[in-house]
């Protein structure tokens, strides 16, 4: 059984990653959500810590996929490959939390959402700089380039699944090793 505080969250997310955060108050998460106000207020005490709490419970599992996928060991197209599998595998298992992500990354940098958001994704930057890093030792031609490549590999991965997203995410082995080979690409050139 479905407790309020799970309810209030699975209801959150609906309502969010369709509507987008600002366009929901919490009137209408708690009428779709079958509890009052107060109660809403007593688990999170407000919308924003709603969104805080729904973004780090989705997050944080994300996250410990992509760390353990971008784990270097000498073979980076390997390693690139098991990390875009990662992020496309999360993506298809959770497709309204990342659809909310991936938005809100576009979000004014002054709402509250963006602020709530930002350091998520920051996150997730660190952890792909940190594999180019370790990757330079066999790559030189990365030196000092780790930073650039994190962001543009997690824009290019994002782009990615939300093409597909709409096509199927099931269908994204093929897709990953072309997204992987254009990056490469990159890397190697």
């Amino acid at each position: 059984m479905v407790d309020n505080k799970e309810r209030i969250l699975e209801c959150a997310l609906e309502l969010f990653s369709n509507k987008g955060y600002d366009a929901v108050g919490v009137q209408e998460i708690v009428d779709q959500a079958g509890i009052t106000k107060p109660t809403l207020y007593h688990y999170f005490g407000s919308k924003e810590g709603l969104l805080s709490e729904l973004l780090n419970t989705y997050h944080e599992g994300m996250l410990r996929k992509v760390e353990k996928a971008a784990y270097y060991e000498g073979d980076l197209p390997l390693t690139m490959y098991k990390l875009t599998t990662a992020y496309f595998n999360y993506a298809r298992e959770h497709q309204k939390f990342y659809r909310l992500l991936l938005g809100m990354r576009f979000y004014p940098p002054h709402s509250e959402a963006f602020k709530i958001a930002k350091p998520l994704i920051n996150k997730q930057v660190k952890v792909l700089e940190e594999m180019f890093l370790k990757a330079t030792k066999d790559h030189g031609n990365m030196r000092g380039r780790q930073y650039t490549y994190a962001i543009t590999y997690l824009g290019m991965v994002n782009s990615y699944i939300e093409v597909y997203r709409e096509e199927s995410l099931d269908k994204s082995g093929e897709v990953i090793v072309k997204a992987i080979a254009q990056f490469m690409h990159g890397i190697y050139s």
